[in-house]
């Protein structure tokens, strides 16, 4: 009786302990390996630890439109396929703002097209 206590205790000091852990993301980790590695959770579904790595993308390169993109297109597919349709369309429709200037062909298209498509996908599903 007392194994399946201690069990117990571990199993769920183990599932919160999951669920709001954060990663230590090294100061010194260009943006290409932190895009990589962001990518790499996003390909194990794990999509707390990418969202981190995104983030911090954003944080680390306030001045870099492209990465900045980057990341909240990201950040904003990883909602839409948490299902947070809400939030995605949301953060989804700021990345196609920044398509809004007359420097538009200066940023990535391909972010463009993504969003696009990723939010047509919602209408269609009436999401």
């Amino acid at each position: 009786m007392r194994s399946f206590f201690i069990l117990s205790v571990l199993t769920v000091s183990f599932l919160f302990c999951g669920c709001t852990a954060t990663i230590n993301i090294k100061e010194n980790m260009s943006p290409a390996e932190i895009i990589q590695r962001g990518q790499e959770a996003l390909d194990r579904n794990n999509y707390r630890i990418a969202i981190q790595y995104y983030e911090a993308l954003h944080e680390r390169n306030p001045d870099n439109i492209d990465l900045i993109i980057t990341a909240e297109y990201h950040i904003g597919n990883i909602h839409y396929k948490q299902k947070k349709y809400s939030l995605a369309r949301d953060e989804l429709n700021a990345v196609l703002e920044y398509y809004n200037t007359p420097d538009e062909i200066l940023l990535p298209q391909h972010f463009k097209r993504l969003a696009q498509i990723v939010l047509k996908s919602m209408d269609d599903k009436g999401k």
